[in-house]
């Protein structure tokens, strides 16, 4: 029952953060978006990845996580390895691919890239930044992008939070980080931290671009 609970939590997070994306397209059809081919080159890899886990039996102990191992590389080609079976892969290819695209169409390819990369990279550094080894901040359990998905997932959000003059819009955005938080205290779900973050990372990086913005000027462009 734990495990089902655990799972339903997990999917609703991401699809509160999924409805703050589209809030982002502002009612436009996705299909007079430009084509996201930064978020279809993401998802490509997750698809080679998994095909080289079929046919080469040794791709997870090669490109994981495991501490257990030495090796540069797997923070992240762990990323893009899939252990939760099949319908677990499906989920976290199909997931990363909508929430890319959804995140390119707001950020542009290149911050979307850098806030996935972040998403990948930071839930190690902050393990080892507050000495964290009972409890670790990443949900990947060794291989897995759902962590990176739903730290970018956040930025999706924190942008509605920072963007929307709707009140019913806004108080979505800010459900994402007190769920995200109140998963990771009665569940120990990591998904629910790295929305934290990532919701925190998109704040700072909007408010950071405005400023700029701003700071340009009109005629400074």
């Amino acid at each position: 029952m734990s495990a089902i609970l655990f799972n339903v939590t997990t999917a609703a997070l991401l699809v509160l953060m999924f409805k703050a994306g589209m809030l982002l397209v502002d009612g436009e059809p996705i299909r007079r978006r430009p084509f996201p081919w930064a978020a279809a080159a993401l998802t490509a890899v997750a698809v080679a990845a998994v095909l080289l886990q079929v046919t080469w039996p040794g791709a997870m102990d090669a490109l994981d996580s495991d501490p257990r191992r030495s090796g540069w590389w797997r923070v992240v080609t762990s990323v893009f390895m899939q252990n939760g079976g099949i319908l677990g892969g499906a989920w976290n290819i199909l997931t990363l691919a909508a929430i890319a695209a959804l995140a390119q169409w707001f950020w542009r390819w290149p911050l979307m890239l850098a806030l996935f990369a972040a998403g990948v990279l930071l839930p190690q550094h902050i393990d080892a930044l507050f000495g964290e080894t009972a409890r670790s901040t990443d949900p990947r359990n060794f291989a897995g992008s759902s962590g990176a998905t739903y730290f970018l997932a956040a930025t999706l959000a924190a942008g509605v939070l920072l963007t929307s003059s709707a009140t019913k819009d806004r108080l979505l955005a800010a459900s994402v980080p007190a769920a995200g938080l109140a998963m990771w205290l009665a569940q120990d779900n990591g998904h629910g931290l790295v929305a934290c973050y990532g919701f925190v990372l998109g704040l700072a990086v909007l408010a950071t671009t405005r400023r700029l913005t701003a700071d340009a000027g009109p005629g400074d462009g």
